[in-house]
C-alpha cells in the first residue's frame, strides 16, 4: 500500500468512478490507475468498487468505510507537510483564501491589507468562487479558509465560525419615488422591477422570502453575480435594486441613494469556513483574528481539532 494507491482512490471517487479524469488530476495513465487500483484490492483481499465489465459504478462497503480512512490518512499526511514549513519558516509561506466576489469586494480588502503588512513573505492567493465552489475547494483541500454566507452551513467535513451579520438595502436612483416614502415598504418596492442578486448568491433566500411572507410577487427583471453590475443597472434606470447594505459606498454611488431597508430583510451571517482537522499556519490564525478579533486562535483550533471527529 502506498500513497500513491491512496490518491488514486480518492480521485477515483472525486471524479464520478472516471477513470479517464481520474488519470489526468493525477498527471498519469489511465492503465496505470487501472493497475494501481486492482494491486490494492489484491493486496487487501476485497473489492473496493462496483464494476460491469471494465466500468466502475460506484463504490463497495468495504470501499465506502476505506474512502473515509484514506481521505483521513492524505490529510493528516498534508498536516505533516504543513507542520514542516509552520517551523521551518514561521512568516513565509501560502494562504488561499477563497470568497465570493462581495466578501473579496467589500468586506476583506482591509482584512487583507492589515494582514499582508503584518506578513509580507507570505503569498495570499484570493480565489473568487460561488458558494458551492468555496465548498469543493475546502473539502479537496484548495483552499485554507473560505468566506461566503450561503452553502457552508451543515456540510459534513467543514466547521464555520460567525464572522459577521449584515441586511439587504433597497438601491434607487437619485430623485426616484421611493425617497419619499418613510420608512419604504415592501408593497412599495414590489411596485418597481427590481435587480438583484442570482439564486443562492449573497442572502438571494432571505430577499425571496421576504416578499413571499408578505404575499408579494416581485417582478425580478435582472438577477446578477455581483452587486457592482447591480448598481449600474439601477443607474441606467432599468429597476431599483436590493444589494448587501456593504456594498453601497456614498462616496463613490453618488447617482444612486441607499433607502432605510433593515426592517424589510432578515439578517444575514457571513461565515468563515475550515476544512476539519486542516493543519493552519500561525499566520492564518492572525489572519482569522483580523477578520474578527473574537475568533481568537484557541477558539480555532477547538472548533477543528481532528479528535472531535467521531
Amino acid at each position: 500500500m502506498n500513497f500513491q494507491q491512496l490518491r488514486i482512490i480518492r480521485e477515483t471517487v472525486a471524479n464520478n468512478f472516471n477513470l479517464t479524469e481520474a488519470a489526468n488530476a493525477l498527471f498519469t495513465s489511465q492503465s496505470g490507475v487501472s493497475k494501481h487500483i486492482k494491486d490494492l484490492e489484491d493486496e487487501l483481499g476485497i473489492e473496493l468498487f462496483v464494476r460491469k465489465g471494465k466500468r466502475l459504478l460506484g463504490l463497495t462497503e468495504p470501499g465506502r468505510e476505506l474512502v473515509t480512512i484514506v481521505n483521513r490518512i492524505l490529510l493528516d499526511a498534508n498536516n505533516i507537510k504543513t507542520l514542516a514549513n509552520h517551523y521551518s519558516g514561521r512568516d513565509e509561506g501560502r494562504l488561499t483564501l477563497a470568497a465570493t466576489h462581495t466578501q473579496a469586494r467589500y468586506a476583506l480588502p482591509r482584512v487583507v491589507a492589515e494582514f499582508k503588512k503584518a506578513f509580507p513573505k507570505v503569498h495570499l492567493k484570493l480565489d473568487q468562487a460561488s458558494p458551492n465552489e468555496i465548498v469543493s475547494m475546502l473539502l479537496d483541500g484548495d483552499a485554507d479558509i473560505g468566506v461566503a454566507t450561503e452553502a457552508v452551513s451543515d456540510v459534513t467535513g467543514l466547521n464555520i465560525f460567525p464572522y459577521y451579520s449584515w441586511h439587504h438595502a433597497v438601491i434607487v436612483p437619485t430623485g426616484h419615488p421611493l425617497e419619499c416614502i418613510h420608512p419604504v415598504s415592501l408593497e412599495a418596492a414590489a411596485e418597481y422591477p427590481i435587480i438583484t442578486y442570482h439564486d443562492g448568491l449573497t442572502g438571494r433566500a432571505s430577499i425571496d422570502q421576504a416578499f413571499a411572507a408578505a404575499g408579494l410577487e416581485p417582478d425580478i427583471a435582472m438577477s446578477a453575480l455581483d452587486a457592482d453590475v447591480i448598481k449600474t443597472y439601477v443607474e441606467l434606470g432599468l429597476g431599483i435594486g436590493i444589494i448587501a447594505s456593504m456594498a453601497f459606498n456614498p462616496a463613490k454611488d453618488t447617482d444612486l441613494r441607499m433607502l432605510d431597508s433593515a426592517h424589510l430583510f432578515g439578517k444575514n451571517t457571513t461565515y468563515i469556513a475550515l476544512r476539519h482537522g486542516h493543519f493552519l499556519r500561525d499566520f492564518a490564525y492572525r489572519f482569522i483574528e483580523l477578520c474578527s478579533p473574537s475568533l481568537e486562535e484557541k477558539i480555532i483550533r477547538a472548533g477543528i481539532a481532528p479528535h472531535q471527529e467521531q
